[in-house]
């Protein structure tokens, strides 16, 4: 057996997902829906699938698709998310999950009554390193965990030539860079700490106060220069730089970084856990090794080999030692544990420490979100609550 999906969104994360159900084994793309039917039918030509909506309500219609996956501009995500719930759909939901607490308050009440199979794609969580960090936070092996200091660097939107509706808060949200990388690294460190951040004090900042947006639409991540008279002059109201102190439950300490206008930095997403027996060190662009610190003897580089790590790791490991796998394999090895559920008919339900990243965690990312802004704004630490 297979799940049947349908995905909503035809722009650069849209095709991932795309990718990324087939490689499972688990999931079959029947559906894909865009903008409007001509860029739907399209896309759908291109990625070879039978289907195509010019409005997602079709789709969520289609009595075929039983599980939606949600990949268009965050301020269409909890309108979706919710019709797709109410359709009988299962979701996997782009983060962030809601633009406002109240949004991602009325997903949790909806999931909870329905039962249905939710999740959001913090897909970081997934490099094999990763889950062994947790695992070794889990058995001791660190100790009391001290402090916590990392970032999240890109370098995309070096330029004041490049544009997203990332940039947009009317439709990305009020934060950017916290908002589109920043919680991807909040919601690893809650995920290998297992402890809540429930304080912050942050730092804003814009390098280009103003941006040349393209009279014609630019994918994500594209390369593609405008012409100087292919563009409008554009105030930019949100973040490229942040920087956080964070404050954990049982009284840890904490610091992270996001800029993505750090020349030379791809998509480096990094932390660093100081215990009291030992340190972590990980690195997405260097994903297969996991630094391990000691004070008192020579430290370890351990490489993802299934052969030498836990059995949980093991599960989303998919290769052989020195067979790397790296940004493609994670969102696979989500969905397929998501996908894995659905076919069980089992469900972990809305826990915080549930398998995988579920609107719970969508719900968290956007209080802290929520926190970092008010402190960005006041210079004051805030709690998240």
């Amino acid at each position: 057996m297979v799940v049947k999906a349908g995905v909503i969104g035809t722009g650069f994360i849209g095709p991932i997902h795309v990718e990324a159900i087939r490689r499972t084994n688990l999931g079959e793309v029947v559906a894909i829906a865009g903008s409007n039917i001509e860029t739907a039918k399209e896309k759908a030509k291109h990625l070879r699938i039978e289907k195509a909506y010019g409005d997602y309500r079709d789709l969520l219609k289609d009595d075929e698709v039983e599980v939606v996956h949600i990949c268009t501009p965050n301020n269409l995500h909890y309108q979706m998310a919710k019709e797709a719930l109410l359709a009988g759909k299962h979701v996997v939901c782009e983060k962030p999950l809601t633009m406002t607490r109240e949004e991602a308050e009325d997903l949790l009440e909806l999931v909870n009554k329905t039962g249905l199979v939710n999740a959001v794609n913090f897909n970081v969580r997934y490099y094999p390193m990763v889950r062994e960090s947790r695992i070794k936070v889990e058995s001791g092996d660190v100790g009391i965990i001290n402090a916590i200091q990392g970032s999240y660097l890109q370098d995309w939107l070096f330029f004041d030539t490049d544009y997203s509706w990332r940039l947009e808060p009317e439709l990305s949200g009020e934060s950017k860079a916290v908002a589109d990388i920043g919680t991807h690294w909040l919601d690893l460190i809650e995920y290998i700490s297992k402890k809540i951040i429930v304080e912050v004090m942050a730092d804003f900042a814009t390098f280009h106060k103003t941006r040349k947006k393209p009279l014609k639409p630019v994918e994500t991540w594209s390369s593609k220069l405008i012409e100087s008279s292919d563009y409008e002059e554009v105030q930019v109201k949100t973040e490229d730089y942040a920087s956080v102190l964070l404050h954990f439950e049982d009284g840890g300490h904490g610091v992270f970084t996001v800029n993505q206008v750090a020349a030379g930095r791809k998509n480096r997403v990094q932390f660093e856990i100081n215990g009291s027996k030992s340190s972590l060190v990980w690195e997405s662009e260097r994903p297969n090794e996991l630094l391990i610190g000691y004070r008192e003897k020579a430290n370890e580089m351990l490489l993802r080999d299934p052969a030498l790590v836990s059995d949980d790791t093991r599960s989303i490991v998919s290769y052989p030692g020195g067979h790397n796998e790296g940004f493609p394999d994670t969102t696979k090895q989500l969905f397929k544990e998501v996908y894995q559920e659905i076919l069980s008919g089992e469900r972990q339900g809305l826990e915080p420490n549930s398998r995988f990243p579920s609107f719970y965690h969508g719900y968290r990312e956007v209080l802290l979100c929520d926190a970092i802004i008010e402190s960005a704004k006041t210079r004051k630490w805030v709690e998240v609550k």
